[in-house]
């Protein structure tokens, strides 16, 4: 038996990321479901299979994938040497009360049908050989810098804010406003994303059958001014489900420090325990609870228009499938405290270096085979030497430094030594960089700004694509203030140190309790 949808969608490896979303339609092709494929996904007679399958589809919810400028988008991630993609997802949870079902669930009656917040915020990042993932989580107490947003349904254009609340970028338009949200921050291009709410919580992890989670003492969290989720749980491994499930994921008051750090810390252990009971329960042998798990995700999710389909979906479950449990890694956005001392905001360099790491794709976990420089290296060819224009600008100038005089000079006598006989210097602006960089702001010049790099010897990390320049542009850092050579500090592909990070096959991992809400 077999069933044939019209139009499906080939699987994610074999349509590549990095197609734009009006292109989506080009290279579909028909996707033939055997027996067993239908008793993962779906279960039904041949006559009725394919009914069930409209059905599921009609169940998913999409939404615009990102609702920025397209000017201001990341750079679309390049595959690597064997033509692998990485695939960034952006999995945010709403505590949208737009239905009866979520306002019990989340309370606050006064903000019924009221404007949503993304208050889970978490960026999966699975690598382009499928043998390692990393997540990395957003407090939503985080202040950042929210691009405009236009809304897809009304065309209403939300102006951009400054060091505003991570968690409103949703209500400025959708979940796509999220993404360009983290796109800005992070400079990481976001391929999909998926949301659910607080009733999609209760129902994925009923349909499940539960996820273990542990606490090292007894839990209440309530207050008594009425604060709290609600969470009641003794001491040791406990599987919840419903609006238990929920109630952990909510909890702020009751884990460590009632912070907001905490709560991310006890979604990171959940997320864990889900994915291994997800692994366990997708088994051929358990098809009724396979198809109650399609039945309940398709109506749970809200997804862009990439996954927004039941064969997408089923494409991206394997590709997650492919990366073992022991290279899953996930930790929390480097943070301090913010000067009002309520809200925090990314710690600079740690908070960067993560993003790196990520845009790279370097594993957080430490145990990626080193990559060499032709795997960094882009395959869009550069133009002769003599042929490539390149402006030089100093950036040498630091908090505590005056920009080297001349330095722009002296850097563009030596391109033109070295056969750049275009390159012209910049002596308009003095900058402050901290490290030297080659910047592009188009595809068709990234060759050329690699072949600039490689000249000087700066490593290919350092060229980037920005829509600042209009031309390959060299701007030599105050890591770079004399000399003839070029030595780059050395890379530092490490995890910044925490103690929200978690290992997807750790299954003693337990939250700490306060004191103060025990019982």
């Amino acid at each position: 038996m077999s069933l044939t949808p019209q139009a499906a969608d080939p699987p994610i490896e074999q349509r590549g990321i990095r197609r734009a979303s009006g292109d989506r339609r080009r290279g579909r092709r028909v996707l033939r479901w055997s027996a067993i494929v239908l008793s993962v996904v779906i279960v039904g007679t041949a006559g009725t299979g394919y009914l069930y399958y409209r059905h599921l589809n009609a169940n998913i919810r999409k939404d615009d994938l990102n609702l920025g400028n397209e000017k201001d988008r990341a750079a679309k991630t390049e595959a690597n040497a064997a033509g692998q993609t990485p695939l960034n997802i952006l999995v945010l949870g709403s505590d949208a009360r737009d239905n009866k079902e979520n306002q019990k669930l989340g309370g606050a009656k006064d903000t019924f049908n009221g404007t949503p917040r993304a208050d889970v915020q978490m960026l999966l990042h699975v690598s382009a050989d499928r043998s390692n993932m990393s997540v990395v989580s957003m407090p939503r107490d985080t202040l950042v810098d929210i691009p405009e947003c236009t809304d897809p349904d009304t065309d209403k254009v939300y102006s951009a804010l400054t060091s505003a609340m991570t968690n409103d970028s949703l209500g400025r338009g959708g979940p796509g406003c999220t993404v360009a949200t983290w796109e800005k921050l992070t400079d990481i291009h976001i391929d999909h994303f998926i949301m659910v709410d607080f009733a999609g919580v209760v129902s994925m992890a009923d349909a499940i059958g539960g996820v273990p989670v542990c606490v090292d003492a007894n839990i209440y969290s309530h207050t008594s001014k009425g604060s709290g989720s609600g969470l009641k749980l003794e001491e040791g491994t406990t599987s919840i489900k419903g609006e238990q499930a929920l109630q952990w994921l909510r909890t702020r008051y009751g884990f460590e420090d009632n912070t907001d750090i905490a709560r991310a810390k006890a979604q990171h252990q959940y997320m864990n325990s889900m994915v291994r009971e997800l692994r366990e329960n997708a088994t051929l042998s358990s098809p009724n609870k396979l198809r109650k798990l399609a039945e309940t995700a398709t109506e749970a999710l809200t997804v862009d228009e990439g996954l927004g389909s039941v064969t997408k979906l089923y494409d991206l479950s394997n590709e997650l499938r492919k990366v073992p449990s022991k290279r899953i890694t996930m930790t929390t956005m480097p943070w301090q405290y913010a000067s009002d001392g309520n809200r925090v905001v990314p710690k600079p360099e740690e908070a960067e270096k993560v993003f790196r790491l990520v845009r790279e794709d370097i594993a957080l976990d430490g145990k990626d085979k080193k990559k060499t420089a032709q795997d960094e290296t882009s395959d869009d060819p550069a133009a002769a030497d003599d042929e490539i224009a390149v402006q030089v600008q100093n950036g040498t100038r630091t908090s505590t430094q005056t920009a080297m005089t001349g330095r722009a000079g002296d850097v563009t006598e030596l391109l033109v030594g070295k056969g750049f006989t275009a390159a012209k210097s910049d002596s308009s602006v003095l900058l402050g960089q901290a490290k030297t960089v080659v910047r592009y702001p188009s595809a068709d010049l990234e060759g050329d700004a690699q072949r600039v790099a490689k000249a000087l010897g700066v490593p290919m990390s350092s060229v980037k694509k920005s829509t600042d320049v209009s031309g390959v542009t060299l701007v030599i850092g105050a890591d770079w203030r004399s000399g003839t050579a070029y030595k780059a500090a050395e890379k530092d592909d490490s995890l910044p140190e925490s103690e929200d990070t978690f290992n997807g096959a750790d299954t003693k991992a337990c939250m700490h309790v306060n004191p103060d809400f025990t019982w």
